[in-house]
């Protein structure tokens, strides 16, 4: 295989998370008063085209991987699965062996990480993934992004969860174990994080907690993280509000983090639910620049794969 699969953190290690991140704040720098859809003055990826395959709805993946590809030169195919012949029953082997032949790389957003797993077994060039119901890495680029851009370091950083144990919290645990800060995690009983992950983390020298207290969470806290309580697909949502409304990211937990803590969401937010508009909107939610920093972070993303990072 030409390149290299970025499946989960792990993948790439903390060395190169490191450099993805450097290697985007300075790209960002660079291209500071550039058009959007302008290309980067060394364009790295100029001739190569990236498939996007899309069984999720989607608009900061989809926009942010079609704008990372652009801005390095290179250039996207977007394909949603029923619009191909994955929808009518094609294999995802047989989809990635016809894909390695026309396109240099297969971005696929879908639900089960056996999908991007099999992607990745049967194509001859690099697969990343761009969320499954297991964990969502390319986000946590964007996050790590995000945070060191607002003046933190990420050894012994202390980042509080609050509310569903999803793919999002199981990459940020992922990620304490590579780049060694801590994750305290307010959940509700019955919606962990994966034991898996936690346990590689800690394995890995990470300081994990568990707390079925979110005053405890957040406590002191330099990053608070919330994400949708109810997922795309997901059932049972009147059982899952009551049981994570005590979780609510407001102006109440808020006060017990660090005074320059910041709040992050990958969105889209249901506001009201997860989190108040007073948290969202106030001074110490960065979710916009995190929004942003997809489309960094990708970039980073895509040239490590190709490897060219």
């Amino acid at each position: 295989m030409s390149g290299r699969h970025f499946l989960n953190l792990a993948d790439a290690g903390g060395d190169a998370l490191a450099a993805m991140i450097n290697d985007a704040i300075d790209r960002k720098a660079a291209r500071a008063l550039l058009p959007k859809g302008m290309a980067d003055a060394d364009a790295p990826l100029a001739g190569h085209t990236l498939a996007m395959i899309f069984e999720k709805s989607s608009t900061r993946t989809r926009v942010s991987f079609d704008m990372a590809i652009r801005q390095l030169g290179g250039t996207a195919i977007i394909m949603d699965a029923g619009s191909t012949q994955l929808g009518r029953g094609e294999t995802i082997a047989d989809t990635a062996r016809v894909l390695s032949r026309m396109v240099d790389a297969i971005m696929i957003r879908t639900d089960d990480h056996t999908k991007v797993e099999d992607m990745a077994a049967h194509a001859s060039v690099p697969v990343i993934n761009g969320l499954t119901d297991l964990s969502h890495p390319c986000q946590i680029v964007a996050d790590l992004l995000t945070v060191i851009e607002h003046g933190k370091a990420l050894p012994g950083l202390q980042v509080a969860w609050l509310g569903d144990g999803n793919n999002v919290l199981n990459s940020i645990v992922e990620a304490a174990g590579l780049m060694k800060f801590a994750v305290r995690i307010g959940v509700p009983e019955g919606y962990d994080c994966d034991a898996g992950f936690i346990e590689l983390a800690r394995a890995r020298g990470a300081t994990i907690s568990v707390t079925r207290d979110p005053r405890e969470a957040v406590a002191g806290a330099d990053v608070i993280v919330t994400d949708t309580w109810i997922s795309m697909g997901q059932t049972g949502a009147e059982a899952r509000i009551a049981a994570m409304a005590p979780y609510q990211v407001n102006d109440t937990l808020m006060a017990l983090t660090r005074p320059d803590a910041v709040f992050l969401h990958c969105l889209p937010a249901h506001r009201g639910e997860e989190v108040t508009d007073s948290v969202l909107d106030g001074r110490q939610s960065v979710i916009w620049d995190e929004a942003e920093n997809r489309i960094h972070a990708q970039k980073s993303i895509l040239l490590w794969a190709f490897g060219k990072l």
